[in-house]
């Protein structure tokens, strides 16, 4: 029993991963052109920062459709272009940014 809890931990874990990755990948070609995870200078938001105050599912969403939910977001305009992806790829990126900062601003509780 052991080792099949820890078969699917390593298979679930895996996925995780592999997300993340094809998340990192799907950034680098589209996403990094305007926006760090590093804290440095770009013309978008960074990163690291975004994650630490939204969701995955908010980051997902704003990325798929930025024209309509700019001003939910709490920004004055949009300059984001509307990217040619999939939905798994706006996941997998959504996974990527989320998986940048691992203390959510948002898990905090008051």
């Amino acid at each position: 029993m052991k080792q099949i809890i820890i078969l699917l931990t390593l298979l679930i874990g895996t996925d995780l991963l592999a997300d993340v990755e094809k998340g990192k990948a799907v950034f680098a070609a589209n996403c990094a052109i305007c926006h760090t995870t590093n804290g440095g200078r770009a013309m978008g938001p960074d990163m690291n920062l975004v994650s630490y105050t939204r969701h995955k599912e908010e980051i997902a969403a704003y990325a798929k459709d930025p024209y309509s939910l700019y001003k939910k977001f709490g920004y004055s305009a949009n300059a984001m272009p509307t990217l040619p992806l999939e939905d798994q790829e706006f996941k997998d990126v959504a996974d990527y940014i989320s998986s940048l900062q691992p203390f959510k601003k948002w898990m905090k509780k008051n």
